[in-house]
């Protein structure tokens, strides 16, 4: 990567909503990002393949021994989650806090397990598990700011990496994971739970099986009332440590959590496997309720809260819009201050049916049908839910993660591994989808004008097979229910 992408790399992931905040020091002013996007385009359409990731089968793991970076809330729930999986060994268990680990290690004991090797105390212990022989796969569910540099590093030194939401912050960071997954053929998932929840793998199967026709639009988004998480103080002594982590994130303009909503559309749509995002535009609205939130917590006189005064806070409600290469269009809306109830908005459009949960129920229509009925709702479960949920769909249930989603997707991780089959997800969708938060930054900052996507694929999207949600000569990976 030349000197010149870099340098629109690093001015292309800065700036809100005509504000050029402390993160632009040093650049002249909105037009001359606008001059680096327009390099940058030329300079990303000539990306070459070291490697094609995409439906890449490495070679057969078939005892998976597992390094976790990250366990507090859930990263621990990743941990046990995992218990429950034969032919998987946990070797390490890594967090900056020790009490963390000796929690998961407690786990691990009540589970009738083996001890796993101990890493904390410092923001980089991380790397002295990761120099370890013993580790097939690391995975991160660490703050974002570190999601990014585990996984490199993690690469580097030879293990494959499931990290979570969002895998990479910065276009810099996506065109990074990609060049080095490629360069070491190691595997790098995104840990976009969603794509296995029980309604979105459905409507992935059945557009796959034409019943929707040729899919026209989708919609996806994080809508999630957590306003009274946003400012509040740490509440759990001796538990996890506050850092403002949601806070922070939040004084970026743009949609900062767009992959829940969009991974299951773009599976369904087959993006980087026949099609591909082309170009995007995004708008937010002002904000009307973080900054006097905020406020009004200042004047309670709790010195606590005056870091939360004089900041500019991102716009309370933000739709992006998709363009594809085949011209289907993408909406992923992100709101998480608002009094409105929990959506993800998973939509297909179709030119024969349309299928959408949220509000819940979910409900599907095929042909000209306002409205499906329970009974051909069971019939359609009945008939197309893709065979790797129907394998673990009772166990995963029992398991959680919720609802299950969790532990289907860390399930066929793992089988996936054991049997050196290609992963449902991989480093092109991780960079794609993570793309959307740069990219709609950028887009506010300019008025709504539009931005094309980087082709992280190097054109391959053309030529890359679909997901397949069969087992695939899988399936052999037990579960035992600890």
């Amino acid at each position: 990567m030349n000197s010149n992408r870099r340098s629109f790399l690093k001015m292309a992931t800065a700036g809100t909503g005509g504000l050029l905040l402390s993160s632009m020091a040093g650049y002249a002013s909105v037009g001359a990002l606008n001059e680096a996007v327009q390099e940058s385009q030329r300079k990303t359409k000539s990306h070459k393949q070291l490697f094609n990731m995409c439906n890449f089968a490495a070679p057969a793991i078939p005892v998976v021994r597992i390094g976790y970076v990250g366990i507090g809330g859930r990263g621990s729930g990743a941990v046990s989650r995992m218990t429950n999986i034969k032919n998987v060994e946990i070797k390490a268990l890594c967090d900056i806090r020790e009490e963390a680990v000796k929690a998961n290690q407690q786990t691990l004991k009540s589970k009738g397990l083996p001890a796993a090797a101990e890493y904390f105390g410092s923001e980089t212990a991380f790397k002295k598990m990761c120099d370890r022989d013993d580790i097939d796969l690391i995975y991160i569910a660490t703050s974002w700011d570190w999601h990014t540099p585990i996984a490199l590093y993690a690469m580097e030194h030879g293990k494959h990496v499931a990290c979570e939401v969002p895998t990479a912050k910065t276009l810099e960071e996506a065109w990074q994971l990609v060049e080095t997954s490629e360069r070491t053929r190691k595997h790098c998932m995104q840990l976009e739970n969603c794509c296995y929840d029980f309604f979105e793998t459905l409507t992935i199967n059945m557009a796959q099986q034409g019943l929707l026709g040729e899919l026209v639009h989708g919609e996806g988004a994080y809508i999630h009332p957590l306003m009274e998480g946003m400012f509040t103080k740490p509440n759990k002594p001796g538990g996890y440590v506050y850092e403002g982590w949601r806070w922070k994130e939040n004084q970026l303009n743009g949609n900062l959590y767009p992959t829940h909503g969009l991974g299951p559309v773009a599976l369904a749509m087959e993006i980087n496997r026949g099609d591909a995002f082309e170009y995007m535009t995004c708008m937010a609205s002002n904000d009307f309720m973080m900054e006097q939130t905020a406020e009004k917590l200042i004047a309670t006189g709790d010195p606590f809260y005056k870091q939360f005064g004089n900041k500019q806070y991102r716009g309370n409600m933000n739709t992006s819009l998709i363009r594809t290469y085949k011209g289907k269009t993408i909406m992923v809306q992100h709101d998480i201050t608002s009094p409105r109830p929990y959506s993800r908005l998973h939509t297909l459009s179709g030119t024969k049916g349309f299928a959408q949960k949220y509000p819940e129920p979910g409900r599907i229509t095929l042909g000209h049908s306002e409205s499906s009925t329970p009974e051909e709702m069971m019939k359609f479960q009945e008939l197309y839910t893709p065979e790797v949920v129907k394998h673990v769909a009772d166990a995963a249930k029992v398991i959680g993660g919720h609802g299950g989603m969790d532990f289907i997707m860390d399930w066929r991780l793992i089988d996936c591994l054991r049997n050196g089959l290609a992963l449902d997800m991989d480093v092109y969708d991780a960079a794609a989808w993570c793309a959307v938060t740069p990219l709609s930054v950028w887009s506010i900052a300019n008025r709504s004008n539009s931005i094309d996507f980087p082709d992280f694929t190097g054109g391959q999207w053309k030529n890359n097979k679909r997901v397949d949600l069969t087992l695939r000569g899988g399936g052999n990976t037990t579960v035992v229910t600890r």
